[in-house]
């Protein structure tokens, strides 16, 4: 048999939960599986085993975990042993400082880049070949980075917020279908000014 990545099982999009944290930038992970979820048909049930939230599409398993970010990966390894889901078999859906709004970056592994969220799923699998599409939310003012990631987008940066989401969703789409290979060619390019 032929060396390929392996098939995504489990989607991860992060984020905190509570209606404070709807819409805030830290939170794009949230609404990229809230998005795959909608156009999926897929809805939104509480798991009984841990805390999260977990719709299935198809024979991939959607997941939010209801922790706090910084706690994002005690649901996910949870979840993720029940179903016996290895770590490359799962994508971690996150908001990334040090990209620009609009742009993806998928990665198969690598180190947490300063984020908690996937800080704490690293910590809790102990490995770093954890695949990740990281979505930029654009950088912070040097001081208040924690103001910023909880504060929602400027109303000028809203339309390309809901393209880049629907671009994410594509991304995992093509992850789930094509392989995370495929998916990094397509959507690790930078977008062409189309204005």
């Amino acid at each position: 048999m032929e060396e390929s990545t392996p098939q995504i099982r489990l989607v991860a999009g992060l984020g905190n939960p509570g209606p404070e944290y709807v819409a805030t930038r830290h939170n794009i992970g949230f609404m990229v599986a809230d998005q795959f979820a909608a156009q999926v048909g897929s809805t939104w049930e509480k798991s009984s085993k841990c805390d999260a939230l977990l719709a299935k599409c198809g024979s991939v398993l959607l997941l939010k975990p209801m922790s706090f970010m910084n706690r994002s990966g005690h649901p996910l390894f949870a979840v993720a042993q029940f179903y016996k889901i290895e770590p490359q078999q799962i994508l971690v859906v996150l908001d990334d400082l040090a990209l620009p709004v609009g742009r993806l970056r998928l990665r198969a592994r690598g180190g947490s880049g300063g984020h908690n969220g996937l800080e704490s799923i690293i910590m809790q699998f102990g490995t770093e070949e954890i695949p990740r599409l990281r979505i930029g939310i654009g950088e912070a003012p040097r001081e208040g980075s924690v103001d910023y990631v909880l504060n929602r987008f400027f109303d000028e940066e809203k339309p390309l917020v809901r393209s880049t989401i629907n671009r994410a969703v594509e991304a995992v789409k093509c992850a789930i279908d094509k392989g995370l290979v495929s998916a990094m060619n397509t959507f690790n390019k930078t977008e062409s000014e189309e204005t």
